[in-house]
């Protein structure tokens, strides 16, 4: 951090980190106005670099400025780059060093402690009203998102019958658990498994206590599809997490969406936003 924080010396000049930094954060206040973190991979995809590690340089750019900032209107502004997380723990990375009194004593830290400090500093960012002043405080301007066009036409599909495209996908992910992430130990997935709301998932995995749906769309599936696919998920997740209140178990359940090709890139900040879990390029075999 002490190396990151050295290099990193505010988001003023014309270095490529700085430069990046001035484009992450209204990305940044984005994802805090909608309460929802966003992952390493997923912030680096929107700004179009291919190695995420990177992003230290960028992050601590941006807590080095709203430090000062901090100084300069003596406000408490909290640190943002915490909504930046790794997709395998939840946790940000070297950024918690912004808002802990040590790093070390934090690692020494169960997984539950260091996520109940991660959450209370994510709150306050979370309800921090002042992100537009922010921004333009820095010269820089939000990036508001209008998908109306795509959402009107995602709302007016007319389902037709199941594809083999569809069929193939969705057998190859339930029985290579693998895919998404989770242990072969968890067994092959059910598919078409149905739902008290009357939906039936593509795949469910049960680890334990833990409920995880799975979405497919296949190469056939156009932008409009994808889009249904992420609210599909949304969706799946709630009534995941209600079912499981009804069995008196934590509320722990995933709903990830599969893709055969790629997200569209007019997509990913929609993606970002809502914090959808998509797994990419699922070739069945």
């Amino acid at each position: 951090m002490a190396e990151t924080a050295q290099i990193a010396n505010g988001i003023s000049g014309d270095k490529r980190y700085q430069e990046r930094a001035r484009r992450a954060l209204p990305l940044l206040v984005r994802q805090a106005q909608a309460f929802q973190p966003i992952t390493y991979s997923d912030l680096a995809s929107e700004l179009g670099m291919s190695n995420p590690r990177t992003l230290n340089y960028v992050l601590g750019a941006i807590g080095q400025a709203l430090k000062r900032l901090a100084v300069d209107w003596a406000v408490d502004i909290p640190a943002i780059q915490c909504l930046v997380v790794n997709k395998h723990t939840g946790l940000p990375g070297e950024g918690v060093g912004w808002f802990i009194t040590s790093l070390d004593d934090f690692k020494k830290l169960n997984r539950k402690q260091q996520r109940n400090i991660v959450q209370a500093e994510l709150q306050r960012v979370f309800a921090f009203n002042r992100w537009p002043a922010v921004l333009e405080e820095f010269g820089l301007k939000p990036k508001p998102l209008d998908y109306r066009t795509i959402l009107h036409q995602a709302a007016s599909f007319v389902g037709g019958g199941e594809s083999t495209h569809h069929r193939a996908l969705k057998e190859f992910v339930a029985g290579h658990p693998d895919v998404i992430g989770l242990p072969s130990s968890v067994g092959p997935g059910e598919t078409e498994h149905p739902l008290p709301s009357g939906d039936c998932l593509d795949v469910f995995f049960q680890d334990h206590d833990d409920f995880v749906a799975v979405e497919v769309k296949s190469s056939l599936s156009n932008t409009a599809d994808v889009v249904r696919g992420m609210f599909q998920c949304i969706k799946y997740r709630a009534v995941m997490e209600a079912l499981q209140a009804t069995r008196g178990l934590a509320q722990n359940a995933r709903a990830i969406l599969v893709l055969q090709g790629e997200v569209p890139a007019e997509l990913i900040p929609m993606r970002n936003v809502l914090g959808i879990e998509v797994v990419e390029k699922i070739e069945p075999c």
